[in-house]
């Protein structure tokens, strides 16, 4: 089926309810799954700053976690976090897929909030438009239902 999967994450819950299907999907092919985190930072005109999200280290702690969880299950599993990309994380998440052959991007439907993505944009749109593979998208209702 699907022989190296890429989970792209900001930490958000739409984007963990993503991650059972991942581990699915890789227990079921044998896949190897990449976790890509891309810190999305401040840009201005003297180029980028901080980090935007205040909790980055807990959250790079957890995908630390979920990388030694896959592998405790006998799953190949890396992490990528890319640090200095500005607000350009889709593209990121792409050269991340294609560097490791990537058949599959899984990423949630949305990280912010609904008002957050429509001012901000959606990272997993643009991964529809910029993918060299087939993107799944997990809606945050996948997870309760």
């Amino acid at each position: 089926m699907f022989k190296s999967i890429v989970w792209a994450t900001d930490g958000s819950e739409y984007a963990e309810n993503a991650f059972a299907l991942v581990q699915e999907l890789a227990k079921q092919g044998g896949a190897k799954v990449t976790i890509v985190h891309v810190v999305e930072r401040v840009e201005g005109i003297g180029g980028t700053g901080p980090s935007r999200r205040v909790d980055e280290g807990a959250l790079q702690h957890h995908f630390r976690e979920r990388t030694d969880q896959l592998k405790a299950e006998g799953i190949d599993a890396t992490l990528r976090i890319s640090g200095d990309v500005g607000v350009r994380p889709a593209h990121e998440v792409v050269k991340v897929a294609e560097e490791e052959k990537a058949d599959l991007i899984v990423a949630g439907s949305r990280g912010h909030s609904p008002i957050g993505g429509l001012l901000l944009g959606s990272v997993t749109n643009r991964l529809l438009h910029v993918a060299p593979c087939p993107v799944l998208v997990v809606p945050s209702r996948a997870a309760s239902g």
